[in-house]
């Protein structure tokens, strides 16, 4: 068996007269069985050699892809090509005897990476990368860190208390806090899954990449880790569902995503007295040229596609004029038909940037902080007036990375749907969240 073995039975099984003796007596050290090396190192390392030759044909492969269609090089390298090729081995084999393989692995994906999105990533860049989408990464986990937490929890603990390989929960425990070590005697009573010990180690190292970023990128990775906001790496691109983009806005998106330079010295072409910052905040936010009210328009005309799909009757722009003295701001981007109680309810979509210099260090401090104070602002400004015509005033507040404000896009999400046709809210919500996030991302 392995230098520290993770066996698959235990007691003596002399006991058991019909257990034939073949299938625990065998004459040589190294083998292979249910594809996990059995052996010393030098055999383990091997097999994992051959494994990264088998994965590296793909990796080829994805080049190639990348070079017309790099989000669809990406969604596969996510979801085929990377942490779930060797997960198995993961879990089967000690870490120890494979941690030096694993590395190399990762680094064949990074190489690939840079390969598939056509430039290179700092340290920090590939850092995030390698988290989990829910945490604002690619989901390029990666194998060597996560492969401790696979191994922590074998299947013997859950039917077997005499487990006495502490190796694993070590590795495991030097990857997260002091405060959440674990020892084997805490997981046998209640096993703990592999779910959850990868989800502490993808936890933490966001938290170290978080501690030692700029204030402008602990606002920028505390956006992009909102729920839903990487809807748009999530999905399966589809040109017929609007859900593919072009190979250089797909390759600026990540770029920008990533925190890497996407300004390359150069100056605002609108307002030349501005240099474009490295992060990208002027030129998401520039007045000049028309691109803040597109990209505003561009999630109306979203929103209102799917509340047409839902076959709910709908106004746009509504509110100008109203009052007697013919003030012409509108309360209403989106005005939705009998939502509560028969009353329409008036839908305000605003815009706003996480780095801008006025709010950073609130946006950095805590996540939601710029999206709370515009949706009060909102509110403060247009309560009154919506009550005062019948309406129910709810502020749809998102930033510029995509992560949208609690009170009002769940009020969307979860009710407009399902409250105006429950018979097509799934079909209708199905694409919602990810178009939304292309259409951010497009303008």
């Amino acid at each position: 068996m392995n230098e520290m073995p993770q066996p698959m039975f235990y007691g003596n099984v002399r006991r058991y007269p019909h257990f034939p003796i073949r299938a625990y007596s065998i004459p040589f050290a190294h083998f292979e069985i249910l594809g996990c090396p059995i052996g010393d190192y030098i055999n383990c390392a091997n097999f994992i050699a051959s494994k990264r030759l088998q994965a590296h044909k793909l990796l080829l492969q994805l080049k190639d892809v990348a070079a017309t269609d790099p989000q669809v090089a990406l969604t596969i390298l996510r979801l085929c090509g990377s942490f779930c090729r060797l997960s198995y081995l993961a879990r089967s084999t000690p870490t120890d005897l494979v941690l030096e393989a694993f590395k190399l692995f990762d680094e064949d994906i990074h190489h690939c990476f840079m390969d598939c999105i056509g430039f290179a990533t700092s340290d920090e860049a590939w850092c995030q990368a390698q988290l989990g989408l829910n945490s604002g990464g690619l989901g390029l986990r990666s194998l060597s860190l996560h492969s401790s937490s696979l191994l922590s929890v074998p299947p013997v603990l859950l039917i077997q208390k005499t487990y006495t390989s502490h190796i694993p929960l070590t590795n495991f425990n030097s990857h997260d806090s002091p405060i959440e070590k674990l020892s084997v005697n805490s997981i046998i009573p209640s096993p703990v899954s592999q779910k959850l010990l990868s989800s502490k180690v993808n936890d933490h190292c966001f938290q170290n990449l978080f501690d030692r970023s700029s204030p402008a990128n602990k606002a920028r990775l505390l956006s992009v880790s909102a729920p839903h906001a990487t809807s748009w790496l999530s999905v399966i691109p589809s040109t017929s569902q609007g859900l593919l983009l072009d190979p250089i806005e797909f390759r600026v998106a990540v770029k920008w995503w990533l925190g890497l330079d996407t300004s390359q010295g150069s100056q605002c072409a609108f307002c030349p007295a501005h240099s474009l910052d490295p992060i990208g905040h002027h030129t998401l936010t520039c007045k000049c040229g028309g691109d803040v009210v597109l990209r505003h328009n561009a999630l109306r005309d979203t929103l209102v596609h799917f509340v047409h799909r839902a076959h709910a009757s709908v106004q746009v722009e509504v509110g100008a004029g109203f009052f007697p003295d013919h003030s012409q701001s509108r309360h209403a981007d989106i005005l939705l038909q009998n939502w509560n109680l028969g009353r329409p309810v008036a839908l305000d979509i605003s815009v706003v940037s996480p780095l801008n210099p006025s709010t950073l260090a609130e946006a950095g401090a805590t996540f939601g902080a710029v999206l709370e104070a515009t949706e009060s602002r909102k509110h403060q400004a247009n309560d009154e007036k919506c009550s005062a015509l019948g309406w129910v005033s709810t502020p749809l507040a998102v930033d510029s990375y995509g992560a949208w404000g609690k009170r009002g896009f769940i009020v969307f999400s979860t009710s407009c749907c399902s409250a105006c046709n429950p018979q097509v809210p799934a079909k209708v919500t199905g694409f919602f969240r990810p178009v939304l996030q292309l259409k951010h991302l497009l303008n």
